[in-house]
């Protein structure tokens, strides 16, 4: 019997592809002044190649800004900082967040979250999102000195919700940190699918997380 659902954050719940490119044009015209010697365009594409889809942290990929495009009168610290205070103001959630959770929270399912990241940035997004009322726990991995795809953390969220891993659902974008990590420890996986990847063995496949509810329903028959 199925009892819990734990997400990822990034990818899954956050649209942070689409979350990153929002920011980006915000940040350009707000800090217009010191960046307008380079385009918009260039500005935004070097940014998401050095981000690498959030694995690289800011201090490196705003460093390599300043150097490469020659940023004077703004240093990589002042940008990291317009980043860490403001990116949360662009959190674009993915189609059908709230009404996904709150159709497995009226079927009496807990609700947990593991995201990597740090931890007062990745709260400010889970609370733009508006969603953290729907979550008995939520584990950052900053704050808990662990992260996936280490067993620990995901065994941490289980005793938190008080379940087994048999009775719970790991929902994420990443093959090995979110599908096969939960998978080690038995939990069954979903895979959000994420066109950077092929060829993932997750339990089940979800274009749109509209179609967990249903997974769900038939993993408790």
């Amino acid at each position: 019997m199925i009892r819990a659902v734990i997400f990822d954050l990034d990818g899954t719940l956050l649209d942070r592809d689409a979350s990153v490119k929002v920011f980006i044009e915000k940040q350009y015209k707000r800090l217009n002044k010191w960046v307008n010697h380079v385009s918009i365009e260039k500005y935004k594409t070097r940014f998401i190649e050095l981000d690498n889809r959030g694995y690289v942290w800011k201090d490196k990929v705003y460093q390599q800004l300043v150097d490469e495009f020659d940023i004077t009168g703004l240093t990589w610290e002042e940008l990291l900082q317009d980043y860490v205070s403001q990116f949360h103001d662009s959190c674009i959630p993915f189609p059908n967040l709230n009404s996904t959770l709150e159709k497995l929270k009226d079927d009496n399912l807990v609700l947990g979250m593991i995201t990597n990241g740090k931890g007062p940035f990745q709260l400010a997004n889970i609370k733009a999102l508006g969603i953290e009322k729907y979550f008995e726990t939520i584990l950052i991995s900053e704050r808990e000195g662990m992260k996936k795809p280490e067993p620990l953390i995901f065994q941490k969220a289980l005793n938190n919700l008080n379940v087994l891993p048999s009775e719970s659902i790991f929902i994420g974008d990443h093959p090995e940190n979110d599908v096969q990590a939960s998978k080690n420890v038995g939990m069954k996986s979903v895979w959000k699918r994420d066109d950077q990847w092929d060829n993932v063995k997750a339990d089940f496949v979800v274009e749109d997380l509209k179609e967990l509810p249903l997974i769900v329903e038939n993993l408790r028959k």
